[in-house]
């Protein structure tokens, strides 16, 4: 299941804010919905050989009187899913997403008749969301903010990074209604740095530490980074992710540092944004990291901003103004997206035709 002691404090918090008990809110009406009993099947008993009869006149010792074939194949009932090809996106709010856009177009390069919607969920309609995600038979769903960890409550299994990342962004449902979860950010944000930047033994220089720095934290202690550095707003909000990530990464150092006090990044290799800073909609004309300190970030460094829109950012504008190599977020968006959609049907989207339909909706 997801890492416990996360999942732990968040029930916690929640039975806190809802003024009930941890264990009124597992048993209560947060438990997902009872799975559908599998239909009983008879087995099938192979037939018995037949027994030749004793002819009536005698028949030569070298005739072998044939025998029917004996059937040893076993039979085994199976569920057949005839469910039609139904996904979505579930968060809030989802003003801006693109999911279905590139969705759409994964879909149809893989010739398959499916849809996607976009369907804004609060967090306290959660439970309803879900019950009705596997009463309308839909076969998986994305889970963007704020709900990756909320809808830990309803999967029955997770994959290794949703369990290192303590976050969820793909779930698939099964025919017999039970869910398994995956993090498929942490495949998204690996496919999208350049093949030629060697990430072994470098120093990760990470701004935030909200759901997409879990994401890239794990994917670059995954890629055998030395060091991962964490600039934050609040050092002791970020102590819980610190000690996690040295446990799980005994092998990489990690540290917090104030990002107001950014002053120097002499020693990071590769520097990742993932704050909403810059992003359209909120603070498009901002940068969290300003020019001066930007230049101080040592030759050949990469600059990587989660955003994807705008898809050229101001920090990233900054970094190459400075020269620095960059990658924005469209890369980390269609690789997520593309290994969900492989997750869902068994096969992979041509990736190319869904960033030109990503491009085109920007």
């Amino acid at each position: 299941m997801l890492n416990k002691d996360l999942y732990e404090r968040y029930l916690q918090k929640k039975a806190k804010k809802l003024g009930i008990s941890v264990e009124e809110l597992k048993g209560g009406s947060m438990q997902p919905s009872k799975p559908v009993e599998e239909p009983q099947y008879q087995s099938v008993q192979p037939p018995q050989p037949v027994q030749p009869v004793e002819p009536v006149n005698p028949v030569p010792q070298s005739y072998q009187a044939p025998t029917e074939p004996v059937l040893t194949q076993n039979y085994e009932p199976q569920i057949l899913d005839r469910r039609e090809n139904k996904f979505c996106v579930i968060g809030y709010p989802l003003g801006h997403s693109l999911s279905s856009v590139i969705h759409n177009a994964g879909f149809k390069s893989l010739g398959l008749d499916a849809s996607y919607e976009t369907l804004e969920t609060p967090p306290e309609t959660l439970v309803e969301r879900i019950k009705y995600l596997k009463n309308n038979n839909y076969k998986g769903f994305n889970v963007t903010i704020p709900l990756k960890l909320p809808v830990a409550l309803f999967i029955d299994e997770v994959d290794k990074y949703a369990d290192i990342a303590s976050a969820i962004n793909t779930v698939i449902i099964n025919p017999d209604r039970t869910m398994k979860g995956y993090n498929t950010d942490v495949i998204g944000f690996k496919n999208a740095i350049p093949e030629d930047f060697n990430l072994t033994g470098k120093v990760a220089g990470i701004l935030g530490t909200g759901g997409a720095a879990h994401a890239a934290s794990v994917a670059l202690a995954d890629s055998n980074v030395k060091e991962i550095r964490f600039y934050t707003r609040s050092i002791p909000n970020s102590l819980e992710l610190l000690t996690y990530m040295r446990k799980v990464f005994p092998k990489v150092k990690f540290d917090a540092y104030q990002i107001e006090y950014i002053r120097d990044l002499s020693m990071v290799d590769i520097l990742v944004n993932t704050t909403p800073i810059g992003m359209l909609g909120r603070s498009a004309d901002m940068t969290p990291v300003e020019k001066p300190q930007l230049m101080t970030l040592p030759q050949g460094a990469l600059v990587y901003d989660v955003i994807y829109n705008p898809k050229n950012t101001v920090l990233l504008k900054l970094a190459q103004e400075l020269g620095y190599k960059t990658v924005n977020g469209v890369d980390m968006f269609i690789g997520q997206a593309a290994a969900a959609e492989e997750i869902w049907t068994g096969r992979k989207p041509n990736t190319d035709l869904m960033k030109i339909a990503l491009l085109e909706a920007l």
